[in-house]
């Protein structure tokens, strides 16, 4: 109040904005304390399920290369190679609309001078080829991968790569898996509420982990999940992280 008996204005707003403002941090406060309690109702659990599984898809590669002075010849002595493989392959019975060979690679060598320089001088031209199967005999694709390198014995030169193994019914495998994920979180959850005499309610979130698909018995994880093609038996590890409401 001035001199004259009035009330001065800047400080009636001043007033005004802190009661507007002890207002608000009532409020604020107290909806905090709603939510923190809310919160405080549920419990977050990870779930998981593990299965075994045989791989249904097996892919082969292997190599074969010749060498030769003049091109020709090597095409030549590489066309032959290929002749074997494909024979060799049928006797073992693969079908011969499964044996897919890729396109030639060449490369030059030149002749190498006393000095240790590299001549312009071809030595000789390499020529170089694989062939791939894809096939659900898995079993047979395995001991093919074993036994290929006979080949040599009939000349070619031959390298036989490890089997890549897949298992192609994954997609619906992993759906299966994450329900099972949750089952297991939802026991968990139950486990520890009766223990505190509550009882499990609705599921409020779920968040799922990166699948895990290893060789048998193996420990090996990553953030960013394993697709394991090296092994036949393999493991998929699913993982699931489940909030539960906690009754009282």
């Amino acid at each position: 109040m001035n001199e004259n008996g009035k009330y001065n204005s800047p400080f009636i707003i001043v007033a005004v904005i802190l009661a507007i403002g002890l207002v608000l941090s009532a409020y604020v406060a107290g909806n905090s304390f709603v939510k923190a309690k809310e919160a405080g109702n549920s419990i977050s659990i990870t779930g998981s399920a593990k299965k075994q599984i045989k791989s249904d898809l097996a892919v082969w590669r292997g190599s074969f290369s010749a060498r030769a002075p003049e091109m020709t010849v090597a095409y030549s002595n590489l066309q032959e190679s290929q002749d074997k493989v494909r024979a060799y392959l049928q006797g073992k019975g693969i079908a011969n609309q499964n044996i897919v060979f890729s396109s030639i690679s060449t490369s030059t060598r030149y002749l190498i001078l006393p000095n240790g320089q590299t001549s312009n001088q071809v030595e000789s031209y390499e020529l170089y080829q694989t062939v791939e199967i894809k096939s659900k005999n898995v079993d047979q694709i395995t001991l093919l991968s074993r036994e290929a390198t006979d080949l040599i014995n009939q000349g070619v030169e031959f390298q036989s790569m490890p089997p890549e193994y897949f298992y192609t019914k994954i997609a619906d495998l992993k759906i299966e898996m994450l329900s099972l994920a949750t089952k297991d979180a939802m026991k968990r959850a139950e486990q520890i509420a009766k223990n505190t005499n509550s009882r499990v309610g609705a599921l409020r979130s779920a968040r799922m982990g990166v699948f895990q698909i290893t060789p048998l018995y193996s420990n090996e994880v990553s953030d960013y999940g394993i697709n394991d093609t090296s092994s036949l038996d393999k493991e998929i590890t699913a993982v699931m992280t489940c909030e539960f409401q906690i009754i009282k």
